[in-house]
C-alpha cells in the first residue's frame, strides 16, 4: 500500500490513462483515414468532370468542321 492506497488501484488509474490514449490515438488513425477516402474520391470525381469537359470540346469541334 502506497499512501493507504491499495497497488491494484493505481493500476486500474494507469490502465484508464491507457485506455484513453489507445482511444486517442484510434480516433487520429480513423481521422486520417477518412481524409484520404475523401481526397481519393474527389480525385475521382474531378478527373470524371475534366474527361466530360475534354469531350465536349472535342463535339464542339466536330460541328465545326
Amino acid at each position: 500500500m502506497i499512501a493507504g492506497v491499495p497497488w491494484w488501484v493505481f493500476v486500474m488509474i494507469l490502465f484508464i490513462f491507457l485506455s484513453g490514449y489507445m482511444a486517442f490515438r484510434a480516433m487520429q488513425a480513423e481521422r486520417r483515414l477518412e481524409q484520404q477516402f475523401i481526397e481519393r474520391e474527389g480525385k475521382v470525381y474531378i478527373d470524371r468532370i475534366e474527361a466530360e469537359r475534354v469531350l465536349k470540346q472535342r463535339g464542339k469541334e466536330h460541328m465545326r468542321d
